[in-house]
């Protein structure tokens, strides 16, 4: 992705505060909502082409009596997390007030697999939910997130003779921007933007230390990568693209499967 895209989605959420929150939150607290809703709605767009498969499975699932369903749903999504509800986010800017609006956008939240649930108690972010409801800014918000000006898909958006539009936006280049968001956020607190995420290039650095001094010694094979942390994943995306980058030099070209065990 190039640098002026990139720029104009970091500049497009980070209005999204200035847009919707002012005169409801105090600016130190903007990334209480901002940083969570850029979460969900990278999960939501991930899940949104195979959110019909998932719940014709479900109604399968629920139809034969089944009660641990994750599993299942989460091989239909074709992702280690899914969302089960009857909901995408896009879904719920047309509803006609405030109170129906909070029952199903909490709804849509709690249709996330546990893994994600585990994602959003850490941000707190149902606390946030009455906040922007009392306020009516809650319907603005979502709106704002799914606006079809930005791309935060993994996949391109097309034009109506089938050029890109929007280009796609891979894991790598996500957590980038989440990490830019952040860096801005701690700006605006007078915090240190490292007490959040390792800045970008000291986690370059740290894979080049582990894997050039090994480079010829990287064989066609399958790779585990841990990071006992693993915010944004950036570490494991880079490192994956450094033995990805690694392989193709030494003519090696089978795939690496990382994995993240925390």
């Amino acid at each position: 992705m190039d640098t002026q895209t990139y720029n104009s989605i970091v500049s497009f959420i980070w209005g999204i505060a200035d847009d919707c929150l002012r005169d409801v939150y105090v600016r130190g607290k903007y990334r209480d909502v901002i940083l969570p809703m850029t979460v969900i709605r990278r999960l939501d767009a991930v899940l949104e082409d195979t959110k019909k498969a998932v719940l014709d499975m479900k109604k399968r699932l629920d139809g034969s009596g089944v009660v641990n369903q994750n599993d299942a749903l989460c091989n239909v999504a074709g992702q280690s997390f899914c969302n089960s509800s009857p909901f995408c986010l896009k879904d719920l800017t047309s509803r006609a007030n405030q109170q129906k609006l909070k029952a199903d956008f909490i709804a849509y939240l709690d249709g996330f697999s546990p893994n994600v649930q585990e994602i959003l108690k850490k941000f707190k972010f149902h606390a946030q939910i009455d906040t922007m409801v009392d306020a009516d800014i809650l319907g603005a918000v979502i709106e704002k997130f799914v606006s079809p000006t930005v791309n935060l898909s993994p996949y391109p958006v097309l034009n109506d003779i089938g050029g890109i539009r929007l280009p796609a936006l891979d894991n790598h280049t996500m957590g980038t921007i989440f990490e830019e968001l952040i860096r801005k956020f701690s700006e605006e607190n007078n915090e240190e933007a490292g007490e959040h995420f390792t800045p970008r290039d000291v986690v370059e650095l740290m894979a080049d230390l582990i894997f050039l001094p090994i480079a010829d010694k990287i064989k066609d094979s399958t790779y585990s990568c841990y990071d006992g942390a693993s915010g944004t994943g950036g570490m494991l995306t880079v490192s994956q693209q450094r033995l990805l980058d690694l392989a193709e030099h030494n003519g090696k070209m089978s795939p690496f499967i990382f994995l993240d065990k925390r």
